[in-house]
């Protein structure tokens, strides 16, 4: 698995790094199941298996994050993205993954000048009126500075690590993971900057919210120039408590502003830790740090609003459907047993009925749910894990500003409202049209796609296997299919045309709403009624007959 794209044999001296050092950590069996011995072996790179130090006596978690560590960005950025995998891996692993950080040596001054230059077309101190030599933070990947424009604007230089990238490239084609395209994004300083101005455009109507100014004039590849924000950082709570500004409402926003990321736009900051808020007077927040975004489809985030509602309000169905649709777009292993799952997180749920909103932990919630699913070796798709541990570090960030903080009251009315405008009927009537011109573009397709069958036909000929039993029961149910597709498809046009009645003014009301519209609607709720319990009906015929069998 990991040597694929092992073509380039410039990279046999970068894996023989790698196994040394997870050796060195008491990791050598690990290198004997991934192959690498072997292959290091038939290259004529031997290694000393057997020559392990005292760090094998640590636990198998603590050595594989000191081996991380010792390994550099790319490795880094694995064990953190690995820490958000709680549907995969237990606790103590969970624990030391999370204590990864990015923190580094600083740069050689003349390498990152030298670079600057060549990327800013000038030297700093020429591009501005103040460079900063000593940097604010150095992480794995880049240093900050700080700056000052000629006009006076404070600003932060954020400047990639010289020489990185082909380290990075190299790690990435030896480890073929999925993380590398969110890595690459990373190494592209100017991609964080892009997507600040993304969430600053969905902000714009929020002014307690703050999102760094971009200067694009200095932003490359490898170096951008945000605005500093000059703020409270989000862990001294000391200063916080000692300026006035109000936890609760500094929580209440901060909680607020990342469910609607996540909820209405789709696309979030996916690492809210307090190392990336600042708070500002005005009990205003600001958020820097773009460079690790989450994104939801709108389909996502349907499901997500009915796990969390069924969590908040207690309705383990609820849950269960969403959780089987997830475990299935992950692809489920084998012996999965969905009855049991399904009984497991029923009992999850109700164990919580009776407990007041406020004493409900969302964040622990939802890893409890991760830790059901890896019990049954299921894995969640990667844009939901990182979903998780977003709301997970964010609830821990609420808490430590305000111990009465709860994630799940703050939740819920977001939840419901953004429920409403789902299937408000505008929101219905655009959904209706939407499903409408997906239709027309399936029915125009179809004859040539009726073409390139036949064409396929002839070219390779046909082989059909029919096994036919019971075939007047099979002629009833094709008749019975007909019929119900045949309603379903009145029921359909009559939830699109009545959704569209809804928004229409004028005309005759009944109880307020116009009245066709919801005579539409009553209409449309008969079928569906017939529709269930003629499938209900049809179960239990079916059921019959292969008991009959």
């Amino acid at each position: 698995m990991p040597f694929a794209t092992l073509t380039a044999a410039r990279d046999l001296g970068r894996l023989q790094g790698i196994a040394a050092v997870f050796i060195r950590h008491g990791l050598g069996d690990l290198v004997r199941r991934l192959g690498w011995a072997d292959r290091l072996a038939r290259a004529g790179h031997a290694l000393h298996l057997d020559h392990a130090a005292d760090l094998a006596r640590l636990d198998p978690p603590v050595q594989l994050r000191l081996a991380l560590e010792e390994l550099g960005p790319t490795f880094v950025k694995l064990g953190q993205i690995l820490a958000g995998r709680a549907d995969l891996f237990g606790p103590a692993w969970i624990a030391e993954f999370e204590k990864l950080h990015s923190q580094a040596p600083t740069v050689d001054p003349a390498l990152l000048r030298a670079q600057l230059t060549e990327d800013l077309g000038a030297p700093p101190e020429e591009v501005f009126a103040r460079f900063d030599a000593e940097p604010l933070a150095a992480a794995s990947i880049a240093q900050v500075h700080a700056a000052a424009l000629h006009d006076g604007t404070e600003v932060v230089v954020k400047v990639r690590r010289p020489g990185i990238g082909p380290v990075i490239e190299a790690d990435l084609r030896l480890l073929e993971r999925q993380f590398g395209r969110s890595l690459r994004r990373e190494l592209d300083l100017s991609s964080e900057c892009h997507n600040a101005e993304h969430i600053a455009a969905n902000f714009a109507d929020r002014p307690h919210i703050v999102v760094p100014q971009v200067y694009w004039d200095w932003t490359r590849e490898r170096v951008n120039v945000q605005e500093r924000i000059v703020g409270i950082p989000g862990n001294d709570l000391a200063r916080v408590d000692a300026t006035g500004l109000d936890r609760t409402l500094l929580a209440q926003r901060g909680a607020n502003a990342v469910l609607q990321m996540i909820i209405d736009d789709g696309f979030f900051h996916a690492d809210p830790h307090p190392g990336n808020v600042f708070y500002l007077p005005g009990n205003r927040l600001a958020f820097i740090d773009f460079g690790m975004m989450g994104r939801l489809s709108e389909t996502r985030r349907d499901q997500l609003l009915s796990l969390m509602l069924g969590l908040v309000q207690r309705e383990p169905e609820a849950v269960v459907e969403v959780l089987l649709a997830w475990t299935q777009d992950a692809g489920p292993g084998a012996g999965f047993d969905q009855d049991a799952l399904q009984q497991d997180v029923v009992a999850f749920v109700d164990q919580y009925r009776g407990t007041a909103l406020a004493k409900l932990s969302l964040g622990g919630m939802l890893g409890d749910v991760t830790a059901i699913l890896r019990e049954y070796q299921l894995a969640l798709p990667a844009d939901l894990a990182l979903l998780i541990k977003t709301f997970i570090t964010l609830e821990g960030l609420g808490r430590t500003l305000a111990p009465e903080f709860h994630m799940a009251t703050e939740a819920q009315p977001l939840l419901e409202a953004a429920l409403r405008a789902r299937y408000a009927p505008q929101a219905l009537a655009q959904r209706g049209w939407t499903s409408a011109l997906h239709a027309v573009r399936l029915l125009t397709g179809l004859p040539r796609e009726i073409t390139r069958l036949m064409r396929l036909t002839k070219r390779t000929g046909v082989q059909v296997h029919v096994e036919v039993r019971h075939l007047e029961q099979v002629a009833d149910q094709l008749d019975r299919a007909v019929s119900r597709l045949t309603v379903a498809m009145v029921v359909a046009a009559l939830i699109i045309g009545s959704s569209i009645v809804m928004t229409v003014q004028g005309g005759p009301t009944l109880f307020g709403l116009p009245a066709f519209g919801l005579l539409g609607f009553l209409a449309a709720g008969g079928g569906a009624l017939w529709l269930a319990w003629s499938v209900l009906r049809s179960g239990r015929a079916s059921r019959a007959l292969h008991r009959a069998d």
